[in-house]
């Protein structure tokens, strides 16, 4: 089985729609394909409906979350998205993105950066307005070369000159709404140090002893040494390991199935989740619009 449990969607900052990223899952030949985009379920409904058969579709989200300064992705699988508090926190989350947005916006015309509220809006179509719709923009005025090339202290990173904070979730608090919602948690890309500062090992710790189920080690973002370490340290602290691809359709590098997931673990994550289950592709038509 080839399973990849991280990517997005429109409905948050890829590009393809849901239903075209359960087809080009298909097509690149995974079995398992988790749909994840930020703080938001809106994509469900339509990757369901165009789900080909021999392709199974988790669902999920990639929370975010900033502890002691410092911002990190917390990844949830199979929880209820019906649960009020976490759908709550959800909302508050997306909720600040625009304003978020328009000031990172204003900070960027500050610097003497030609962007606009119009640009970024049109690059975020209906998706959850975020950093990488900024990012793109940036390349679209020539600013940066790549979206990757965006995410640097000089412009849009952590604590960059065009950096603006929104509303997070307490990581220690995800774990908690994510559990109580049925769902298992993942911290994603521990340890992308080009993405900016990164929560410290023994922070991680304290996460698994919260309740924290596994960390995504494998991704495009790791070095192999990096990984290896990070997969010692699941080991110490008795966490799963995932591997996942991050896809963002055409607005970063990676493919889908770049990384993977192992059938046990993936086992193991559908064994302890009770808020939803896997749903088996039919062979859909995609015909269905996203659920708000």
């Amino acid at each position: 089985m080839r399973i990849d449990l991280h990517t997005h969607s429109t409905a948050s900052d890829g590009t393809d729609t849901p239903a075209e990223l359960v087809r080009n899952a298909s097509a690149a030949g995974l079995d398992v394909v988790a749909l994840t985009d930020h703080d938001t379920t809106r994509g469900y409904a339509e990757a369901i409906a165009a789900l080909p058969s021999g392709l199974t579709l988790v669902t999920g989200a990639e929370l975010s979350c900033r502890l002691d300064g410092v911002g990190l992705h917390m990844l949830a699988y199979l929880f209820d998205p019906e649960e009020p508090e976490l759908a709550r926190e959800r909302e508050l989350v997306r909720d600040d993105r625009v304003p978020r947005a328009k000031t990172m916006i204003g900070k960027l015309q500050e610097l003497g950066v030609d962007v606009t509220w119009e640009q970024v809006a049109r690059i975020a179509g209906d998706g959850s307005v975020g950093r990488p719709h900024i990012a793109e923009a940036l390349v679209e005025l020539g600013v940066v070369p790549t979206v990757s090339d965006a995410f640097t202290p000089e412009w849009l990173a952590d604590g960059g000159r065009a950096y603006a904070e929104k509303h997070e979730l307490d990581p220690f608090d995800a774990i908690r709404l994510v559990k109580a919602a049925g769902g298992v948690t993942v911290f994603a890309h521990p340890a992308a140090a080009k993405r900016g500062r990164l929560v410290p090992e023994n922070a991680i710790a304290e996460l698994a002893a919260a309740g924290l189920d596994g960390i995504e080690a494998d991704h495009m973002d790791h070095t192999p040494e990096t990984r290896a370490r990070l997969h010692g340290l699941a080991a110490d602290l008795g966490l799963l390991v995932t591997g996942s691809s991050d896809y963002h359709g055409s607005r970063k590098t990676c493919v889908l199935g770049e990384f993977t997931t192992d059938p046990e673990i993936y086992g193991e994550i559908t064994r302890r989740a009770t808020g939803a289950f896997p749903v088996p592709g039919a062979g859909g038509s995609g015909s269905a619009s996203p659920a708000a």
